[in-house]
């Protein structure tokens, strides 16, 4: 997997590089995925799902539930925070609970439980490039590894 900035045109390009991403995946990361509305993260999901062993039909945004758990090779737990406004709702919903799960945290609208994500996770970043471009940047934070694989997007 290279992380890094990607650069996709289509949904697909974008559920192909989440694919990717989790092929590579073990248990204990957590993704923090934050951008505008409309740049692609839930369906990165879906793609990190489909290389989890989830069918990306099955992903869809947890806005108004918070929180869907999958089950695949490891068990995915899809976050959204779009809805909640300040630190203490999400602190509410024991959000660092699922930090120590032996599972992949997916949290949308991360910069909203900025203080309570863990130092050792993914960020990874979503941004309008006009047209249909979008640029995914997936960088580690302090203290991860890059994932084991050799598979480039």
């Amino acid at each position: 997997m290279n992380l890094g900035s990607h650069e996709t045109t289509t949904p697909d390009q974008t559920l192909r590089l989440g694919c990717t991403l989790g092929k590579s995946l073990r248990g204990g990361d957590v993704l923090a995925i934050t951008g505008d509305l409309g740049t692609g993260k839930t369906h990165f999901v879906k793609g990190i799902a489909q290389g989890l062993g989830i069918a990306p039909s099955q992903i869809t945004s947890p806005t108004f539930t918070l929180v869907h758990e999958h089950e695949g090779r490891i068990p995915l737990y899809h976050i959204d925070l779009y809805r909640l406004e300040d630190i203490r709702e999400v602190e509410s919903i024991g959000l660092e609970e699922y930090f120590s799960c032996d599972s992949v945290v997916a949290i949308e609208w991360a910069e909203r439980a900025a203080s309570l994500l863990p130092t050792t996770r993914l960020d990874i970043t979503f941004s309008h490039q006009g047209d249909d471009r979008r640029q995914i940047v997936i960088a580690p934070s302090t203290g991860r590894a890059q994932p084991d694989t050799k598979t480039t997007i």
